[in-house]
């Protein structure tokens, strides 16, 4: 996406109202950003946006151009990810409703790296402090990127686990940079722009509304292999982050606790849904074949799946970003019937595990 078009699709998300349903469909309609957003007021008033979302964008470019709202933001050191760009997550890239647009801070090349989720109660306890740093530190000491959202309690002891190691994580806000929140995470937020990656969808000047948390639960969700939730009282947006994982086809462990803690009442009953119980980190990481490390299927073990000439095949056509199943019919020339059960054969063995959409993407 070059610099005017990048420019056109900021300005247009940065305006209360255009939300990603909206920018994806004026990138289908009218084929540009910069093209939508200069149209002339006559046109603008006859397109699908309401008349005062039409007033909106009139008012603003009078009042700024798009390249000048770039600019700001370069200086402020805030950069830009699109759904378009070779650095966006291809796990996040394929949820329902993905963001069109990013801001952040940091190491971006983590969006693509191998992330597990560490969420929880804000009002944690001890007990879930501790094991969530635990959790932090041992996916870390695995050179897997831990995602939180750094809020107070079991987020925040998440990230520090990870940076206490000198692992790398990942904070999605549910705010704007001008809007920190917590406040007194600020130094932890600084950190992460450091040595990790701190992203969010919402502008700058964004408050930490209400509403804006399971939005950003969802980018937790999306960019993570698996959400290991530690703490969680029987209505939670810890449970919110793990009812949006089931949805976009990734796994849920649960850390079991007292049954006579109500931060623990969440988790036990994920875990009688069949969250997976999880007591340490091999739990979380026994079913990962291409996560290498203490106690996870060494490659002489692998070698021992022994693959047919079909399932060869499609292993061969893979690689680790999702391939849609009808791409993989054009690369292997199967029908629609063989290349199903020889899919079904590589899911049972652990090579490769469907997500939604009609997505595979290779783990082994």
């Amino acid at each position: 996406m070059d610099k005017v078009e990048l420019a056109s699709l900021c300005l247009l998300h940065s305006i209360s109202g255009i939300g990603n349903r909206s920018l994806y469909k004026i990138k289908e309609e009218y084929k540009s950003f910069a093209a939508f957003l200069n149209m002339d007021a006559a046109k603008m008033y006859k397109t699908f946006l309401a008349p005062e979302l039409a007033d909106k964008i009139i008012a603003l470019r009078q009042q700024k151009t798009a390249l000048s709202y770039l600019d700001y933001l370069d200086r402020r050191g805030i950069k830009l990810v699109t759904l378009e760009d070779p650095e966006y997550s291809p796990l996040l890239a394929v949820i329902p409703d993905p963001p069109c647009l990013l801001y952040y801070q940091g190491r971006i090349e983590l969006m693509s790296a191998i992330c597990f989720a560490v969420v929880g109660s804000r009002a944690a306890t001890v007990y879930g402090k501790n094991v969530a740093q635990k959790m932090g530190s041992e996916l870390a000491d695995h050179n897997l990127v831990v995602v939180s959202g750094m809020a107070r309690g079991i987020d925040t002891e998440a990230h520090r686990g990870a940076l206490a190691t000198r692992g790398q994580t990942i904070a999605v806000l549910g705010s704007g940079f001008d809007n920190i929140y917590p406040a007194e995470n600020m130094k932890l937020f600084e950190e992460i722009c450091t040595s990790g990656l701190m992203l969010t969808e919402y502008q700058p000047q964004t408050a930490p509304e209400p509403g804006n948390f399971p939005m950003r639960n969802r980018i937790i969700a999306g960019l993570s292999r698996g959400v290991i939730v530690v703490e969680a009282r029987k209505k939670s947006g810890a449970l919110i982050t793990a009812d949006l994982a089931l949805e976009q086809g990734r796994d849920v462990f649960a850390i079991p606790g007292p049954i006579t803690s109500r931060n623990s009442e969440g988790t036990n009953n994920l875990i009688k849904q069949g969250a997976r119980l999880v007591t340490c980190i091999d739990d979380v990481l026994e079913d990962y074949y291409d996560i290498t490390g203490p106690g996870k299927v060494t490659q002489p073990e692998l070698s021992m799946l022994v693959l047919d000439q079909e399932e060869s095949q499609v292993i061969d056509c893979m690689g680790y970003e999702p391939v849609h199943f009808d791409k993989l019919m054009q690369l292997t020339r199967f029908d629609i019937g063989l290349l199903s059960t020889v899919m079904l054969a590589l899911e049972f063995k652990g090579l490769v595990k469907g997500i939604p959409g009609n997505f595979y993407v290779k783990i082994g």
